[in-house]
C-alpha cells in the first residue's frame, strides 16, 4: 500500500498550483497529490483540465489494481486535486509550477498575471527545459522567488528533478523546492541557468548529431538506433527518442542552446525544421522519423523507408574457417565468439607464447560460462578445441575470413594488412576491428582492396551484440554480404555504416562525453550531479564520467582527436581538462585515478 512519502505538514510548500495540464503538468500533479500536497491544476482549456482529471482517475485505478494503493488512498489522492481555468485559483498556493508551452511570450504573460495574484512569499517555478530562467525572473515583480524546477517525462516514474537557480534567486527558495523534491522521492540536482541545463544540455546535442547523421544518409534510422541501443546500452535509439519527445520540442530546445552557445553541434539540423514545419512531429502526430499506427501510438509500422526483409540480394562467400590476429582482450573475445558459433579458428599473435596466453584467457572465460550455467563443460571443451594458437600469420594461409584486432595504430595495421595480403588465399575476406581509423587505408595496403571491410566489435566481444559493418568505397558487394551473413551466424546484430571517423557509436558517444567534461571544466555542475542526471534523466546505464574512467581517458582523447581532425568542427575539439588529466597520467580505472580515484587492486 502506498503512503505519502513525507509529512506535508512539516513542509512550507503544502498547497501547490500547477499551470499547464498537458502530459507533464498532469504527471507533476499526480506526484504531488500522492505525496500529500493539495494541488490546484490550472489550464486555459476546460477540456484539458478534464483530461487531466480523467488521467489521474485512470492512473490511480491502475494503482489499486496492482495493489500499490487502497481505494481509500485513491479517494484521498483525487480529493487533493482540483482544477480551474482561472489563474486566480493559485491565490493561496505556496508554490506555483508553470509547465506551459515553451514560449517566452506565454510564460512571461503567466508570470506577470501571477505577480498580481499570489502572496509575496509564494515561490514561482518554471518547468522550462530550454528557456532562460533568468529572463523569466527578471520580468517578474519578485525575481528572487523565481527559479526552475525541471521534471522529466513521465514525471511519476522519472526520479531526476533539476533545480535551476538564476543569479537573482534567493537561497531560501532553492532550499524549499529542493526539500520538496526530496519529499516527493525525487533526486534533485542543483544547476545554473543555461539552455538544456545538465541532462537535456547533453542529451539534445547527441540527438541533433544523430539526426544529422541520418539526414546525410550515412546510416539508416534503424541502424543508428540499434547501434546506440546495443553499443551503449541505451533504452531507446536517438531517432526513436526524438519522435517520443517531439521533433518540434527538440528543435525549440536546440535553438535555445545554439543561441546561448553558438556551438555548431547545437545548431538544429535542417531535417528537424523540415519535419516540424510539415507537422511530422513524432509519435504525437503519428509520423516523424518513423511512421506509427496512429497519432499518440508507440507502435511503429512499415513505410517506404523500412528495410526489405530477406537481407542482401548478392550472395556472400563461403566461410568455414576464421583467422584472428592479435593477443589482447578484444582478439581473445572475437576468437571465442567465432569458436562458439562452430567456426575453426586460428588465433595468431607475434609469438607462440602470446597466442597460447590468449587461448588460456579464452579457456578461463569459457570456464566462467560453465560455472554460471550458460554452457556445458563439454560444449566449452569443444569450443576451446576449435581454437588453434599460432606464432605467425603464415597460419592464415587457408582461412576464409581474417579479422585483425591489433593495436589501434594505423601504421601497425597497414603493415599487418600487407602481410595478410601475401599470406591469405585469393578470395579470403580481410576485416579490421578498428574503432576510429580509416578502413580504406588498411585496404590500400593490399593488392585486393575489394576484399577489405571493417568489422567493429564492441568490448567485451562475447557479451556485446553489436558489430558495425564498415564498407569502404572499394569494398565488394559480395564481401559486404559475407560479413552480414557471418554476423548472423555468430549471433551479432550488424549495422551498416560508411568509412568515416567514429562510425556510428563513437561519432555520437564521444562528443556527448566531451560536452560533459566541458560542463565540469566550466564549473557548471559536479561530476556526481552530471552522472546522476544522465542515469536518472536520460536512462543511461553509466554516467559520462563513470564511462570515461572505464574506457580510459587516453583512449577517449585519441578518439576525440580523430573526430576533431576528420570533421574539423571547433565543437569537437577535446576539452582541455581531458588533455590535462591524460598528460598527468590519470587515465581512469586502469591507473587508479581518472575523473575519480579508485582503490588499488
Amino acid at each position: 500500500m502506498a503512503t505519502p512519502l513525507s509529512d506535508p505538514s512539516l513542509s512550507p510548500l503544502r498547497t501547490i498550483a500547477v499551470v499547464g495540464l498537458g502530459t507533464m503538468g498532469t504527471g507533476i500533479a499526480e506526484v504531488l497529490a500522492k505525496a500529500g500536497r493539495e494541488v490546484v491544476g490550472i489550464d486555459i482549456s476546460e477540456a484539458q483540465a478534464a483530461k487531466c482529471v480523467a488521467a489521474l482517475e485512470s492512473s490511480t485505478a491502475r494503482g489499486v489494481e496492482r495493489g500499490r494503493l487502497t481505494e481509500q488512498d485513491r479517494a484521498e489522492i483525487l480529493d487533493r486535486v482540483r482544477t480551474s481555468t482561472d489563474l486566480r485559483a493559485a491565490a493561496d498556493a505556496d508554490l506555483v509550477i508553470e509547465v506551459a508551452p515553451e514560449s517566452y511570450e506565454i510564460k512571461q504573460q503567466i508570470f506577470r498575471e501571477l505577480d498580481g495574484i499570489v502572496r509575496p512569499e509564494t515561490i514561482m517555478a518554471t518547468g522550462t527545459n530550454a528557456l532562460s530562467v533568468t529572463r523569466l525572473a527578471a520580468d517578474s515583480a519578485r525575481p528572487e522567488r523565481v527559479l526552475g524546477l525541471h521534471f522529466f517525462n513521465p514525471a511519476p516514474a522519472m526520479r531526476l528533478v533539476e533545480v535551476v537557480s538564476s543569479v537573482l534567486t534567493a537561497p531560501a527558495a532553492v532550499t524549499a523546492v529542493t526539500d520538496l523534491a526530496l519529499d516527493l522521492g525525487k533526486e534533485p540536482v542543483a544547476v545554473g541557468d543555461r539552455p538544456g541545463f545538465v541532462a537535456d544540455g547533453l542529451l539534445f546535442g547527441y540527438l541533433n548529431q544523430a539526426a544529422a547523421m541520418y539526414e546525410a544518409k550515412y546510416a539508416s534510422r534503424e541502424d543508428i538506433d540499434a547501434a546506440m541501443r546495443l553499443g551503449c546500452g541505451l533504452p531507446m535509439g536517438p531517432l526513436a527518442l526524438l519522435d517520443l519527445i517531439g521533433v518540434d520540442t527538440a528543435r525549440t530546445v536546440l535553438e535555445a542552446m545554439y543561441a546561448a552557445s553558438r556551438d555548431r553541434l547545437h545548431a538544429p539540423t535542417p531535417i528537424l525544421k523540415q519535419l516540424s514545419e510539415a507537422g511530422l512531429t513524432g509519435r504525437k502526430a503519428g509520423r516523424g522519423f518513423y511512421t506509427y499506427e496512429a497519432p499518440g501510438s508507440g507502435t511503429v509500422v512499415r513505410d517506404a523507408l523500412t528495410p526489405l526483409e530477406g537481407g542482401d540480394l548478392v550472395p556472400g562467400r563461403e566461410v568455414r574457417s576464421v583467422g584472428v590476429a592479435g593477443s589482447g582482450t578484444m582478439a581473445s573475445g572475437i576468437a571465442e565468439v567465432f569458436a562458439k558459433a562452430g567456426y575453426e579458428v586460428v588465433l595468431a599473435a607475434r609469438s607462440e607464447e602470446k597466442a597460447q596466453t590468449a587461448k588460456a584467457r579464452i579457456g578461463k572465460s569459457l570456464s566462467r560460462s560453465v560455472d554460471k550455467g550458460r554452457m556445458t563443460a563439454e560444449a566449452a571443451a569443444q569450443t576451446l578445441d576449435r581454437i588453434t594458437p599460432a606464432g605467425s600469420y603464415d597460419a592464415f594461409a587457408d582461412v576464409d575470413l581474417a579479422v585483425e584486432a591489433v593495436a589501434e595504430d594505423l601504421e601497425v595495421k597497414r603493415q599487418l594488412f600487407a602481410a595478410l595480403d601475401k599470406v591469405c588465399k585469393p578470395g579470403a575476406v580481410l576485416a579490421t576491428t578498428t574503432s576510429s581509423l580509416p578502413v580504406v587505408a588498411c585496404a590500400r595496403a593490399t593488392s585486393r582492396p575489394q576484399d577489405v571491410i571493417g568489422m567493429h566489435f564492441f568490448n567485451p566481444a562475447p557479451a556485446m551484440k553489436l558489430v558495425e559493418v564498415v564498407r569502404t568505397v572499394l569494398t565488394g558487394d559480395d564481401v559486404h554480404a559475407t560479413v552480414r551473413e557471418v554476423c548472423g551466424r555468430i549471433r551479432k546484430h550488424p549495422v551498416d555504416c560508411g568509412d568515416r571517423a567514429g562510425f556510428i557509436v563513437n561519432a555520437l558517444l564521444f562528443p556527448y562525453l566531451n560536452n560533459a567534461i566541458k560542463m565540469v571544466q566550466e564549473h557548471y555542475a559536479s561530476l556526481d550531479d552530471i552522472d546522476a542526471a544522465m542515469k536518472l534523466g536520460g536512462g543511461y546505464p553509466m554516467g559520462p564520467f563513470e564511462l570515461l574512467d572505464v574506457v580510459g581517458l587516453d583512449v577517449s582523447l585519441a578518439i576525440e582527436k580523430v573526430l576533431h581532425r576528420e570533421f574539423r568542427d571547433p565543437g569537437l575539439a577535446p576539452a582541455p581538462l581531458l588533455e590535462h588529466l591524460v598528460a598527468a597520467g590519470c587515465l581512469g580505472r586502469k591507473t587508479g585515478r581518472g575523473f575519480r580515484e579508485y582503490a588499488k587492486r
